[in-house]
């Protein structure tokens, strides 16, 4: 079962219990404590996991618990071998996940005996690469032995069915592909022929330290396992439902105030979560109801919790993992990565606002009245459990490691949990949150996995280069047409896949063909990430909105045309990088950046109203749309004399707004 057809399938059966139980917001509202504690529900059932009891049910938590503690002890304390860690971090994921997730789509709860027979099997694999490690490192790839084969075989058949079980079977049939090719390439023409590889070396090669335990689980390893910690933290010491009961005080109260209280939660709460369509169920099975009470249609308040959602991966200084790897990757310094993505970010944000916003004033909807919203003074109470988050991001612009902040912030959550008994943190609820980590943490454990194998594949292959040779061969340097060509393969390599997935294939595919173009790494880099995070919601395989529409009940596929209209702005943002490089304050001029950054805010609110039909309080005609959407792109542009014309064409609609359109 694909991914999507699970988070249709379960969403749809809670649907509707969800839709009674919103009937006690206002309530819970009223009394500043809105209810999240169904997140970690609703994620294990858009997951279509186990409901494990017993013996079974603590072995789980305390290997869970276990795997927690250990890769916090070798991040702080302890450095081992990297190959040693990594696979120890995947036999983790494998081991949980063959418990967690059941096989086949009539499996029962209880773990199958095939499920132990493949977990054993896991463990022994960790355990032959730690006793054989120094062998290991000149023979993998190389000169195998039988046994060494015959472990990396096993090896890579349990990635693939750890990654079906937890994401469908788009990711594992896109490796197959590029498996297919490593045997095919002698077969094939052109720029596509290679000599081929026998299958011991292969699989050798793969099941090393340039496929499935390369970059990818490095990160996974290092820093995806760390800040999923770090959220289950926020979730069980009470901060993540502060952060919601801020943005329902901040925002509830305006226009359509539910659906700017889901650009803010659903935003900050994406950007630690690491995976659109999980945060989506996490915080739109409380933000889509009520959006659909205030008044916003189905289809539209599911758009909206997609498009934050996975806009969240966009912003920094986490971007769901994202700016990790491509430190990783690109080995530019993450701190540059995080500052450079901060105005794109911005602008992406301000385009959803504006689209919400504009669909509420259109349709004369109201905000949330006051006495149904968290109390204000309570709020400000406890403004100190914003500390996590503010003191990671301290640290990090302060050039301290990424564990060592990632670490503190957990730290941070348990300790101001104790300044409240509503929040404390006791043994059961740290061991919980341990848990929660873990458990949040197997399916990109099992993607990065399986996206290692593409890598190693493109590696192994040189494709990687080829396919950078016919970007330049197709493009003949054009650079728009390199970029339009780029766009289309990177959200087609990202279709169906999470963003961490979608961008490690991207960089290895399609950047290294822009970078030879002549374009500097950060932007191309930046660029593919773009289009591998809106991947997400753009149709026909948009995972975030097929999400969301599960909560609805609504059309997956015109949800995600209504999400891709919604999050138009990240469909022209990276083009932006190469024609205005100050909106990554690529420039020696802080007016520059200034003035670029505005007329770009300018640009996106004038293309959240072309894309609404909705300018001075009037319904806009289709030739006032196209000029609004032609000034828009102009003043993203960044160019004195591009901003002169898109002046002029504003100015043209506003003489038709005004003096030629009737008020509707």
């Amino acid at each position: 079962m694909s991914e999507k057809e699970q988070n249709s399938k379960s969403i749809h059966s809670i649907n509707e219990k969800k839709n009674k139980d919103i009937e006690e917001v206002p309530e819970l509202q009223s009394s500043g404590k809105i209810d999240t504690t169904v997140d970690e529900d609703v994620l294990e059932a858009s997951s279509n996991t186990r409901n494990l009891t017993g013996w079974i049910r603590y072995l789980f938590m305390g290997i869970a618990v276990f795997g927690a503690l250990y890769h916090l002890y070798i991040l702080n304390f302890n450095p081992i071998d990297p190959w040693v860690f990594r696979s120890t971090h995947l036999v983790f994921g494998t081991v949980l996940g063959l418990m967690l997730y059941p096989g086949w789509r009539k499996a029962s709860n209880k773990v199958h005996i095939v499920d132990w027979i493949l977990i054993i099997a896991s463990i022994y694999i960790g355990y032959y690469i730690y006793a054989n490690l120094n062998q290991l490192v000149f023979r993998f790839g190389v000169t195998p032995t039988d046994m060494d084969f015959y472990v990396a075989l096993v090896g890579l058949l349990l990635v693939f069915e750890l990654t079906r079980r937890t994401s469908g079977w788009v990711l594992p049939i896109l490796a197959i592909v590029f498996v297919a090719y490593v045997f095919a390439g002698p077969y094939l023409p052109g720029i596509l022929n290679h000599n081929g590889y026998s299958l011991e070396r292969f699989v050798t090669y793969v099941y090393g330290l340039d496929g499935v335990f390369g970059v990818t689980t490095d990160v996974s390893s290092k820093y995806i396992i760390l800040f999923i910690i770090f959220g289950a933290f926020l979730q069980m010491s009470g901060v993540g439902q502060y952060f919601i009961n801020v943005a329902f005080a901040l925002a509830g109260g305006l226009r359509g105030g539910p659906a700017k209280v889901s650009i803010f939660s659903s935003g900050l709460m994406g950007m630690i979560n690491g995976t659109s369509a999980g945060n989506v169920v996490a915080t739109g099975s409380l933000t889509i109801p009520l959006m659909k009470k205030t008044g916003y249609a189905p289809r539209f308040a599911a758009a909206t919790e997609a498009t934050a959602s996975s806009g969240g991966q966009l912003l920094p200084p986490i971007m769901g993992a994202g700016a990790f790897l491509m430190a990783e990757i690109t080995g530019i310094a993450y701190s540059e990565i995080i500052v450079a993505a901060i105005i794109p970010a911005v602008l992406y944000f301000t385009s959803v606002y504006f689209m919400v916003d504009l669909q509420a004033l259109k349709t004369g909807m109201k905000g949330l009245p006051r006495k149904q919203l968290p109390n204000l003074k309570g709020i400000l109470k406890k403004v100190y459990l914003f500390i996590p988050v503010v003191l990671l991001i301290t640290l990090l612009v302060q050039g301290f490691s990424v564990i060592y902040a990632g670490t503190a912030g957990i730290i941070a959550c348990f300790i101001l949990s104790l300044f409240s008994k509503e929040t404390r943190m006791g043994l059961k609820s740290i061991l919980e949150a341990f848990e929660l980590g873990m458990k949040n943490a197997i399916q990109l454990i099992a993607i990065v996995a399986c996206a290692g194998i593409i890598v190693g594949v493109i590696a192994l292959t040189g494709i990687g280069q080829r396919f950078s040779s016919l970007l330049l061969s197709i493009a003949d340097n054009n650079m728009l047409i390199a970029l339009i060509f780029a766009m289309a393969i990177s959200i087609i390599l990202g279709m169906g896949m999470p963003t961490t997935a979608a961008y490690a294939v991207a960089a290895s595919a399609v950047a290294p063909g822009l970078v030879s173009m002549g374009i500097e790494p950060l932007l191309a880099h930046m660029f593919v990430f773009y289009f591998a995070v809106i991947s997400a919601i753009t149709p026909p395989v948009a995972l975030a909105a097929f999400a969301a529409a599960g909560i609805t009940g609504t059309d997956p596929m015109k949800t995600g045309f209504q999400a891709f209209k919604l999050g138009l702005a990240a469909f022209i943002v990276p083009f932006m990088f190469f024609f205005s490089p100050e909106l990554l304050l690529e420039s020696d001029s802080t007016t520059g950046i200034i003035i670029a950054t505005i007329t770009a805010l300018v640009g996106v609110y004038l293309l959240s109203a072309a894309v609404q039909a909705w300018f001075l309080g009037k319904h806009a005609q289709w030739y006032s749309r196209i000029l609004l959407m032609a000034a828009s792109l102009l003043f993203m542009l960044s160019s004195f004399y591009t901003d002169i014309v898109a002046i002029a064409l504003v100015a043209l609609v506003v003489v038709i707004q005004k003096f030629i359109i009737s008020p509707v």
